[in-house]
């Protein structure tokens, strides 16, 4: 497994990976930081905001920063991404207002972005459909490149967990990416946990001996470390751009939190392994490093905690602006006509809605409260 910053903040050398961070100045480092602590903040506001009633669901990334920041500074402005839900740090690194995220858990859209400004595309909530998606995009990518040679080169990074690996989706993907040479990097952030279905159930072997079955190339890193994890996605990404086929990549990282909010881990695990990867937090480490290094100090991660709340403070600004969803818009655009059998749902539907005592309120009209 490459790891170039281990838990305690000390550097290891690696003859491919390591020169992909010597390259990098003091700011981007901080940079890396920085960008963790932001959508950890952004994360817990999130969660609260969940908790008072004011989304409909959240899907918290608590220990899984450095696998999406790492993964995400890597990529380059002609890149794509396809993530699943939980993606948050890479959204953050494609340069998207965080408020828009929680446009869909609030219910008041199917997105919440335009994904061809940012190369990002939409959170996919059909488990490892997005693979397939994205193989396809960068078959395309290819055929843009055929057409015009002075077209400049791009991949396509394909996010997914260990939960959906053991979807067929991934496999098709797979077959399909290396059939093609697709230029297309598969990422895998395996959390150890697929809700309450632990790794070791869906696979007795690490994910990344896959990949030899299709033909390419497959990596494992140690996802907690935002540096590996950074220099194997440059890595990965300039193999796939030169034409040289798929690259699968397997982040070995932990879900600290629940899956959802709608989840509890007590039920199926143990505060022991929670605590053994707390240990392992990528902040951490990296916070330790920068500081015996000499690349910062206390003024600015207390400036960088001032920043998280005025970052918190928006999201919670604006989401609180969205007001509530109108679930009649969503019968309206089931079909592009009406729909008889949708029309009597929804007479049942506001029938129900209004034998309640607060009928005609703002939260009784959809909305995630």
């Amino acid at each position: 497994m490459v790891q170039l910053l281990d838990e305690g903040g000390m550097r290891h050398a690696d003859g491919v990976f390591s020169p992909y961070i010597d390259a990098l100045d003091a700011g981007t480092l901080r940079g890396f930081y920085r960008d963790m602590a932001l959508v950890r903040r952004f994360d817990a506001e999130a969660t609260a905001l969940q908790r008072q009633g004011e989304l409909a669901l959240w899907v918290p990334v608590v220990g899984q920063e450095a696998a999406q920041i790492g993964s995400g500074s890597a990529m380059a402005t002609a890149d794509y991404a396809f993530p699943t839900y939980r993606e948050h740090g890479v959204a953050l690194t494609r340069g998207l207002d965080l408020a828009d995220l929680l446009k869909l858990f609030r219910g008041v859209s199917n997105g919440g972005w335009d994904p061809r400004e940012s190369n990002f595309h939409l959170y996919t909530l059909v488990l490892a459909a997005q693979t397939l998606h994205a193989v396809g995009y960068a078959m395309g990518i290819q055929r843009d490149l055929a057409l015009d040679s002075a077209a400049e080169p791009a991949a396509v990074v394909a996010y997914f967990g260990d939960g959906a690996s053991s979807e067929g989706d991934v496999h098709e993907s797979m077959v399909f990416a290396a059939s093609y040479s697709a230029p297309v990097v598969f990422f895998c952030q395996n959390n150890n946990w697929a809700i309450s279905v632990p790794f070791e159930v869906q696979s007795k072997l690490p994910l990344v001996n896959r990949a030899g079955g299709y033909g390419m190339p497959g990596i494992r890193v140690d996802g907690n470390d935002v540096l590996a994890v950074y220099a194997v996605t440059r890595w990965a990404l300039e193999h796939a751009r030169s034409g040289r086929g798929p690259v699968l990549i397997e982040a070995s990282t932990y879900r600290i939190g629940a899956h959802t909010t709608a989840d509890d881990p007590t039920k199926y695990r143990l505060n022991e392994e929670e605590d053994s990867w707390k240990a392992k937090d990528p902040l951490e480490r990296l916070e330790r490093y920068l500081r015996a290094e000499g690349l910062a100090g206390d003024d600015f991660f207390e400036q960088l905690g001032n920043d998280a709340d005025e970052l918190a403070a928006h999201v919670r600004r604006a989401t609180l602006a969205l007001g509530g969803a109108d679930i009649r818009q969503k019968f309206a655009t089931v079909y592009a006509e009406a729909h008889p059998l949708v029309a009597e749902e929804l007479a049942w539907f506001e029938n129900y809605e209004a034998s309640f005592a607060d009928a005609g309120s703002p939260t009784s009209q959809g909305g995630a409260a």
